[in-house]
């Protein structure tokens, strides 16, 4: 029989516990020693183990991490978590201040329209970090995932929970009944050199930077391990659960109130130039703080001016992220290697002593192409400025020619492949050289590694060293000879148990259903990444269909284009790539849209007509509609134009029902959407 003291006992440990952890890990000021803490957690565990029927799922024993789980789940995100456009200087940052005040000029009747109005932007610090969104419902955390592709990404609840700033639980007056905060997981340089320091002194792999631990942190399956890694949580951003706040800098402070972390250098400034004093002091301050920042993130902190700015493709217009100019190091060219990809392309690679850029160690640097190697003069020996475009990319800026020694010779680019020894010609138009030889090994890696990564087939464990053996033996020729590998073919190669075997054996299984989209992807083709195989499987509900569409055809499809129309059509006029597609089907992966893609019939009153959205509708989401149309038909693209048919608007419609209507573009509500998608003879009428 339980006694209430036990439940009350509980119930005052979860809130003392719950109260020092805020203390720690968000106010950093503890009232309590690292003994004093252990008691009490160590005291609630022994009385959960005792009375298991009290354990809930929000208790700060959780911390401690659950049973590993078998696969990622994925989720869809309500709202797109969008990517931000980048600027690079301080002229990047005045246009972009123009254009928000040139198109609030056009759409607001608060905005002036001789351009002198300053917006307010709040300026906050872009955290090197891994992007995250937090559900809570009734004030308890439900849910937890990365970004992925900004449309869905992976379900990270059961690592998110051992985050110690990260609540569990939310209290307050009139919380709401769903709340959704975005921010950043990252990891603190003290915390990362005496994370690393224990992974030495246990003869583990050392981490390159905090964001790859972080990374690989949240990766885990296994939630113990994200228990052991310091991370962090930074919110940035309320998305639902807004109690009428009229600002993003209320937001921030609302959240801090709930107990979430936010960026104590966050500040409000009215016009542009200020915020250019701001990125200038974080410049120069950047090494003072204790986590890696690679940029400013500026916001127009109004949220009604936020709507009707509204967004492009991917990006907000009312947001901006700004990208610090990278560290200069000068370092010595070792060597020049020549790289082969999956195209054929030679390029140069320029080996470099290691050095630190910030926050990562540097050795390697693509030098583009013959020409740029020229242009710049580079040779081995010489020591040359090194930094990170856009904080990312090793980029080589020049040679320091005084300290250049004597005998060193210019560059020259193969006459030969260097992998296979065949013959390369090179195109002046793109100052490219490529191997001509289609059976060269380092093309066919470059396809199968393309082929395998997550944006295409997502095939884990097929790696490059995989990959390199499974050519050089012979085994694979094409991506369709993955499907035909046995378990004796994989436990014949180097380093192979049978136990990784069968599940690489799963993987290849796993990747037969992915998304059409993605097969395409993965086919290689020139011009057709990602975005470009949607909107195709968008009007193609089969390869066999695609293949048969001709030049022509594909060119006059909204953002396709001739380009990229003749460049699909001569991938499927070679009998090679059709061959192969026909393989890949025989050996069962899916080159038709999948009946959980495509439910529905194609209606001719639909065809080819050309479908916006914007707003919530209430019957069903933007993504659940745009798949009805793509199955009737129709092309569901972001943007108005004057090639739109129709414009779909929900409640809070954005700035595209602006545009449409002064376009003169036809708008329909949810319910004139269901009447189009019913099935019969029907007219969709536009001007």
């Amino acid at each position: 029989m339980l006694h209430p003291e036990v439940l009350q006992e509980i119930n005052s440990l979860r809130r003392e516990i719950r109260r020092h952890d805020h203390r720690y890990h968000v106010l950093d000021s503890p009232e309590i020693s690292d003994a004093e803490y252990d008691a009490l957690f160590l005291r609630l565990q022994a009385l959960e183990e005792a009375h298991p029927e009290l354990v809930t799922p929000d208790s700060p024993t959780r911390r401690v991490g659950g049973s590993p789980i078998d696969e990622f789940r994925a989720v869809v995100h309500p709202l797109p978590m969008l990517s931000l456009g980048n600027a690079f200087t301080a002229g990047e940052l005045r246009d972009f201040d123009v254009r928000v005040r040139r198109r609030l000029a056009g759409l607001s009747a608060t905005f002036k329209e001789d351009l002198s109005e300053r917006v307010d932007y709040l300026a906050e610090l872009k955290i090197d970090g891994l992007a995250v969104r937090l559900v809570y419902r009734q004030g308890h955390l439900v849910l937890a995932a990365t970004r992925g592709d900004g449309i869905r990404g992976d379900d990270i609840t059961h690592n998110a929970v051992t985050i110690r700033s990260i609540p569990l639980v939310l209290e307050g007056p009139d919380l709401p009944e769903e709340l959704e905060v975005r921010g950043e997981v990252y990891m603190s340089w003290s915390d990362f050199r005496r994370m690393n320091e224990e992974q030495a002194g246990s003869n583990e792999k050392l981490f390159a930077n905090p964001r790859n631990a972080a990374a690989g942190s949240l990766r885990q399956k296994d939630p113990t391990v994200t228990a052991r890694r310091p991370l962090r949580f930074l919110a940035y951003g309320l998305e639902i659960g807004n109690p009428g706040l009229e600002r993003h800098s209320q937001a921030l402070d609302f959240l801090q109130q709930l107990g979430f972390p936010v960026s104590p250098h966050r500040q409000l400034f009215s016009g542009i130039e200020p915020v250019l004093a701001f990125c200038q002091t974080w410049h120069t301050r950047r090494h003072d703080l204790d986590f890696e920042i690679d940029g400013v993130v500026l916001k127009v902190d109004r949220y009604d001016l936020q709507r009707e700015l509204g967004t492009i493709s991917r990006s907000p217009r009312w947001a901006i992220a700004y990208k610090l100019p990278s560290t200069q190091v000068t370092t010595r060219v070792e060597a020049i290697e020549i790289s082969v990809g999956r195209t054929g392309t030679l390029t140069p690679v320029a080996l470099l002593e290691k050095k630190m850029v910030d926050g990562s160690m540097v050795s390697r640097a693509t030098l583009h192409n013959e020409d740029e190697v020229r242009r710049k003069d580079i040779r081995v020996g010489d020591t040359v400025f090194l930094h990170k475009a856009g904080a990312v990319i090793p980029e080589v800026l020049a040679v320091v020619p005084e300290l250049r020694p004597a005998g060193t010779r210019p560059f020259e680019m193969p006459t030969r492949c260097p992998v296979c020894l065949g013959a390369v010609v090179r195109d002046a138009e793109q100052a490219a050289t490529r191997c001509v030889n289609p059976s060269c090994p380092a093309q066919l890696e470059g396809w199968l590694r393309h082929y395998c990564s997550r944006k295409a087939m997502d095939v884990e464990g097929f790696g490059e060293t995989l990959l390199r053996q499974l050519v050089a033996r012979g085994l694979v020729r094409d991506p369709a000879d993955l499907y035909r590998l046995t378990l004796e073919d994989l436990l014949d190669l180097e380093r192979m148990g049978p136990t990784l075997a069968e599940k690489l054996l799963r993987n290849l299984q796993a990747s037969k259903t992915r998304p059409l989209h993605r097969l395409l992807v993965g086919l290689g083709i020139r011009h057709v990444g990602e975005h470009v195989a949607q909107v195709l499987t968008s009007r193609y509900s089969s390869l066999h269909e695609l293949a048969s569409a001709s030049q022509e055809e594909l060119g006059t499809l909204h953002e396709i284009g001739p380009e990229i129309g003749a460049s699909v059509a001569g991938y499927f006029a070679d009998p090679e790539n059709l061959r192969l597609v026909e393989r890949l089907r025989q050996a069962g992966v899916q080159t038709t849209l999948d009946l959980r893609e495509s439910k529905g019939e194609r209606l001719p009153h639909l065809e080819g007509k050309t479908f916006v959205l914007t707003g919530t509708l209430s019957g069903m989401t933007r993504e659940e509609a745009s798949a009805r149309l793509r199955e009737a038909g129709a092309l569901v693209t972001s943007s108005v134009s004057k090639k739109t048919s129709f414009l779909v608007a929900g409640s809070k419609a954005g700035s595209n029902l602006l545009k449409a209507q002064g376009l003169g573009i036809p708008v329909l509500g949810e319910a004139e959407l269901e009447a189009l998608l019913a099935p019969g003879p029907q007219e969709a009428e536009e001007p």
